[in-house]
């Protein structure tokens, strides 16, 4: 785990969060939960059949993990109640509340919905959608927040990388808006710039990605980047933010003297915000496999309360850095 996510770490310590994991029954998430107790990163709750978790990870030391199981909890029929108020009028009944408040997942959102956790990280081995989708329902977005997006975390390798002088990019959207218009694509930015400042402890400078590099190409779809930025710089002027840029004007010096030149985020940006699903998909993907960049998340930007998804293809050390990332979210 490189220095940069242990700081990650050592800042969610000092807050001593209650994070709950709804997968029990994913090794991963088992052996997550036991290293972010061991290392005193947050408070756990683990959600599963004790017996069956503890039969099936013989070799984990589950000491300080609270481990419980909804079909047996005291609070089921209190979070059942919660969620057929917060859901009768889009037709729920009392009857699918209650079966939904036997699912983990939808648990695990009920207890932070109602303040018995402060966060939850899933998806390790459920689709985004069963993860996000209690999420809308229960916790639902951010006061003032149009919509809820998500970023990567991509860390540089030990070994570095020369054009990641931060040592660490938050990438955005790669995992949840498919198509954003500008509209959209702008608060992708803004809160993208948010999530590296409180959580990766960077300076943001944000760079609006396309295939373009200030109109040298005419497209409708770098019409829709330029559009972004000249929303975003309207609702953050203080943010700094360029666009539209090539991945390569955005990062590497040499190229941003050329195709760039003034700008104060060509060449050094840290934030990087592709232009629809498919790209920062891929981006992201590339950067991890080939890159050897780390890839913590996706991490959600825009709940009111922390709610993270995880790639199905994680490492148990990712659960343990979201964990870390999903604390720390409780203070913005």
């Amino acid at each position: 785990m490189s220095t940069f996510i242990d700081r990650i770490k050592e800042r969610a310590s000092a807050l001593q969060k209650h994070i709950v994991l709804p997968e029990g029954e994913d090794a991963r998430a088992v052996r997550a939960a036991a290293a972010c107790v061991k290392e005193n990163i947050a408070k756990i709750t683990l959600l599963g059949k004790e017996d069956e978790i503890r039969k099936a990870n013989p070799d984990v030391d589950l000491t300080g993990v609270n481990i419980v199981d909804p079909a047996k909890s005291e609070k089921r029929k209190e979070y059942a109640a919660l969620l057929y108020n917060l859901r009768k009028a889009k037709g729920m009944t009392e009857e699918e509340a209650d079966k939904l408040s036997y699912d983990n997942t939808y648990f695990g959102v009920l207890m932070v919905k109602t303040g018995d956790a402060d966060g939850l990280v899933s998806g390790a081995c459920h689709s985004t959608a069963n993860t996000l989708r209690p999420g809308l329902q229960i916790v639902k977005a951010a006061a003032g927040v149009p919509l809820v997006s998500s970023c990567f975390l991509m860390v540089a390798p030990e070994c570095g990388n020369p054009f990641c002088e931060d040592g660490a990019f938050v990438y955005s959207d790669c995992g949840l808006n498919e198509n954003p218009t500008s509209e959209q694509l702008a608060e992708i930015a803004i809160i993208s710039a948010k999530t590296a400042e409180k959580i990766a402890g960077l300076s943001p400078r944000v760079a609006m990605l396309s295939f373009s590099t200030k109109g040298s190409a005419k497209h409708a779809d770098i019409d829709k980047v330029t559009a972004a930025f000249a929303l975003a710089k309207e609702k953050a002027p203080d943010l700094l933010i360029d666009g539209e840029l090539q991945l390569d004007a955005a990062i590497v010096p040499s190229v941003a003297k050329s195709k760039a030149p003034g700008s104060k985020v060509a060449g050094h940006a840290n934030v990087l915000i592709f232009p629809d699903l498919d790209a920062g998909n891929i981006g992201y993907k590339l950067t991890e496999r080939l890159g050897g960049f780390q890839a913590v998340g996706p991490i959600c930007q825009g709940f009111a309360k922390p709610i993270n998804d995880l790639s199905r293809g994680c490492k148990w050390e990712d659960i343990v850095a979201t964990v870390a990332i999903t604390a720390l979210q409780t203070q913005m």
